[in-house]
């Protein structure tokens, strides 16, 4: 059975996701959207599409088995609406939007109609995840500390706060999704947003550059995470640690790091997560079978829930109960 595939959003993502799928038995791309008609062409045209910049046009003229949706987080709505209201699976990139409200709202009707949907959080799908996942079953944790540390991205929706949510919603995110992967659910946060530098470097920054966020969980667990966006190209830093009395286990994107009285092991990430998740989706929507899936919409709607209090916590200066 081959799946015919489409996808929406013309941008990095997109790519990535669509060379995947073109490199995959039984799975053909068929159809791509963008926001004009031209951009949906372009990128319809390197697989052998058809392009079009209208989502209603697209699935009228196709018989889709799933679509990928990866827009920026202000393009969110009636995209899965359309998708929603026709029972066609969908796979969609983090995060869900700018803000809860429509999350919110769609998450209703997807539940409604039980329909199959997964979030692109692909680092639960590493090697290295699952590992420290199972290893952190056997241990009592402290406390986790969180960071990403990085530049600012050069599109103008990433530097709007309207438009992306500011840093901790649009690329923390993935920080928080595994600290609540790894670790359990968040039940309080408060956040500490400034900005420092960014927006006297660029025109219209209505996003916080710097900011930390202490998270309560429901275990008893208490962490922070924190992040910038005032760094130069190539210098950076992602990860999450975990504490207890054991040692420290040290994730980052590249290795994971185990320290026990002195002694360390350093075991590389390998395997392509991107190509996991994918994988885990295209089988549900084969079989079913939706076990596989680490992140589902309404998984990926309590990460937003999370980044979304962190802001109004930092808006409002006091702690938000979630």
């Amino acid at each position: 059975m081959t799946l015919n595939i489409g996808i929406v959003g013309t941008g990095w993502f997109s790519k990535v996701h669509a060379d995947l799928l073109a490199g995959m038995e039984d799975v053909k791309l068929v159809a791509a959207c963008g926001s004009s008609q031209e951009k949906g062409e372009e990128l319809a045209g390197k697989y052998g599409a058809a392009g079009y910049g209208d989502i209603h046009d697209m699935l009228e003229n196709h018989e889709l088995d799933a679509v990928y949706i990866c827009v920026p987080p202000q393009a969110h709505g009636t995209i899965e609406r359309a998708l929603i209201r026709r029972d066609i699976p969908f796979f969609i990139e983090k995060p869900l939007a700018s803000s809860t409200e429509i999350p919110a709202s769609l998450l209703q009707e997807i539940k409604e109609r039980n329909l199959l949907t997964s979030v692109g959080y692909h680092f639960r799908y590493q090697e290295n995840i699952q590992r420290l996942k199972a290893e952190l079953e056997e241990d009592k944790v402290g406390m986790i500390v969180g960071q990403w540390m990085g530049g600012m991205p050069g599109v103008a929706w990433w530097r709007n706060q309207e438009m992306s949510g500011g840093q901790f919603t649009e690329q923390t995110t993935h920080i928080v999704d595994l600290l609540r992967y790894l670790a359990g659910e968040v039940t309080e946060v408060y956040g500490a947003f400034a900005n420092r530098i960014m927006h006297e470097k660029h025109e219209n920054v209505t996003v916080a550059d710097v900011g930390t966020v202490s998270l309560k969980l429901a275990s008893g667990i208490v962490a922070s995470i924190s992040n910038t966006c005032v760094l130069p190209d190539g210098v950076g830093k992602v990860g999450l640690s975990f504490y207890n009395e054991k040692g420290l286990l040290d994730w980052n994107p590249e290795r994971l790091l185990t320290v026990r009285s002195g002694n360390s092991e350093e075991t590389p990430n390998s395997g392509n997560p991107y190509a996991a998740e994918s994988e885990a989706f295209l089988h549900a929507v084969r079989t079913g079978d939706r076990t596989r899936i680490l992140s589902d919409y309404e998984d990926g709607y309590k990460t937003l829930k999370v980044t979304c209090a962190a802001f109004e916590s930092a808006q409002s200066g006091t702690p938000v109960k979630l």
